[in-house]
């Protein structure tokens, strides 16, 4: 029988890499599956690859448990499709762009959960959140200085530095997804 698939949880702030690093990390290993989260924003804002729904459509959704994992944050729902069990039930590892208030639902509902918590210095992310374009310089150093909730006690977390270049950032994610599964 088939092991399962091992569950990453990418996580960190705004500006620091986090949907570049995954895209690096599936480009380098095919079989790793990025789950594509459901936003309820528009898909027309930019940024990652999510699927937009309304809030009327999202609470459908989760209410006919078509996700594994939801939450909110920043006056959005967030959601990671249910069809993650399958891909995991078969033995595929899952990369996804999560968030601290998402990871003690995950980790309860998937215990070996880890965490790629993606960092980059305040000067960095200051520098990218700025060259999106989507906030003026007083929202952004507002986000720069909001404090952070803490990560949930005894899930694994590997910390990866992109302050550097894409490259830096991807052969460090891989190096902490690319260990033989225990």
């Amino acid at each position: 029988m088939r092991a399962p698939g091992r569950l990453f949880a990418v996580a960190g702030p705004s500006g620091a890499g986090k949907d570049t690093l995954i895209e690096a990390a599936c480009r380098a290993r095919p079989g790793l599956v990025r789950a594509r989260r459901v936003i309820t924003r528009p898909e027309t804002a930019g940024g990652e690859d999510f699927e937009g729904v309304s809030a009327a459509a999202f609470e459908q959704r989760r209410a006919a448990g078509a996700f594994a994992i939801h939450w909110q944050a920043h006056g959005l729902c967030y959601a990671i499709p249910a069809g993650i069990n399958t891909d995991l039930a078969t033995g595929r590892d899952v990369i996804f762009n999560g968030s601290r208030a998402a990871l003690a639902q995950a980790a309860v509902r998937y215990p070996g959960l880890r965490v790629l918590l993606v960092r980059a210095s305040p000067e960095v992310l200051a520098q990218r959140l700025t060259a999106r374009g989507r906030e003026d310089a007083a929202r952004i150093a507002a986000r720069l200085a909001r404090r952070v909730p803490d990560l949930p006690a005894g899930v694994p977390v590997a910390e990866i530095d992109n302050s550097g270049t894409v490259a830096e950032g991807a052969a460090a994610m891989l190096a902490a997804i690319q260990p033989e599964r225990a």
